[in-house]
């Protein structure tokens, strides 16, 4: 690997840091690359997986000067800088560990596609949040056109992505694309604690709990339903269960 992504892990918890501060961690092909394998590694080491970015920004989205030499090339020759950072944000919801993007400065494009394709989304106070392809005469091709709608509606998201108007990290929590926004005194204090009670709960519990929610999306209500009834029956005749409930009563 380049080093354009960083991983760790500390106890439960898997740490992604995209490693190109000096351009704004803007997603190359070889980052998307980087990206998807150190998502899917660190499913198997972690109860949790935090990514974020390195030099107080999240991600301005892709790198300009990649594209312009991806394009010179021709249409093919552009297409391993989407399929890459694609594949990485779409792993994401079928990783049995919940992944939360922690976003500081400026999440931008790609950047903000990536925050949309995270399970949780925690927020700086002062993070400045946007797709603004359009500022530029650009197509999203990071998800915002499929995954934005999803989260936020069909209204708001064309008015969003259309205009490239900023969000603030209160807009963000408003309109559902973020958990909770965190002030700047004691951030990275209020992030680690949040992760922790994430790593603290049953891993198989979550795993279950997230494959719902994510299947749920994609299935009519009754489906979706009749799902968890099996899955919360399979749950509970297993030993880790027993013991939560006995925990239960004994509290």
């Amino acid at each position: 690997m380049s080093g354009v992504v960083l991983t760790r892990v500390d106890g439960a918890v898997g740490h992604v840091v995209l490693n190109r501060p000096e351009a704004m961690n803007a997603i190359t092909v070889e980052l998307g690359r980087e990206l998807e394998e150190a998502l899917v590694r660190l499913a198997g080491q972690a109860g949790v997986i935090v990514v974020r970015g390195a030099g107080g920004n999240f991600s301005v989205g892709g790198d300009f000067h990649e594209l312009e030499r991806l394009r010179a090339g021709g249409r093919e020759a552009m297409r391993p800088l989407f399929e890459h950072f694609g594949r990485a944000c779409a792993a994401i919801p079928g990783l049995p560990v919940p992944v939360v993007a922690v976003v500081e400065g400026y999440a931008m494009a790609g950047g903000f596609e990536l925050m949309q394709a995270c399970d949780i989304v925690l927020v700086h106070e002062n993070a400045k949040i946007a797709d603004n392809h359009a500022r530029f005469g650009q197509v999203p091709g990071g998800g915002s056109t499929q995954r934005l709608p999803r989260l936020v509606g069909r209204q708001r998201a064309l008015a969003h992505i259309l205009t490239g108007e900023r969000l603030t990290a209160a807009e963000a929590v408003a309109w559902g694309l973020a958990y909770r926004a965190l002030p700047a005194d004691g951030f990275d204090e209020a992030v680690a604690a949040f992760v922790a009670k994430l790593a603290g709960r049953d891993r198989d519990a979550a795993r279950r709990v997230k494959h719902l929610v994510h299947a749920g999306l994609e299935l009519p209500p009754a489906e979706g339903l009749a799902l968890e009834l099996e899955t919360v029956l399979d749950h509970l005749g297993e030993a880790a269960a027993a013991a939560g409930i006995a925990a239960f009563k004994g509290a």
